[in-house]
């Protein structure tokens, strides 16, 4: 019951502060009145970062070459049927019973 209640809570709350950033990438003047070099160019914070878009940006790594693909088994050799006898059928274990009481 309580982590029920914990991760509501929390999930509550990112809720709201991730709302509340949307809010303040809206509206510049109510950013501008939580901080107060809100106007500057090296001013960072989560919604700077979302008014420029790029809050979840993670650039591809370059494709340096293509993968060749190595061909080790390209022969496949013909397969010959063999017949194994069972080693069991030599073992006639049905073949002695108990021993008669006498």
């Amino acid at each position: 019951m309580r982590n029920t209640a914990t991760r509501s809570f929390a999930g509550i709350f990112f809720s709201v502060a991730f709302l509340w950033a949307l809010t303040l990438s809206a509206s510049p003047q109510l950013h501008n009145r939580l901080h107060a070099d809100a106007n500057r160019a090296e001013h960072s914070c989560a919604v700077t970062m979302i008014a420029a878009g790029n809050y979840d940006h993670v650039s591809s790594s370059p494709l340096v070459s293509a993968p060749t693909p190595i061909l080790q088994f390209s022969s496949v050799s013909t397969l010959n049927p063999i017949w194994v006898a069972s080693p069991f059928l030599s073992a006639r274990i049905f073949e002695h019973a108990p021993p008669a009481r006498s």
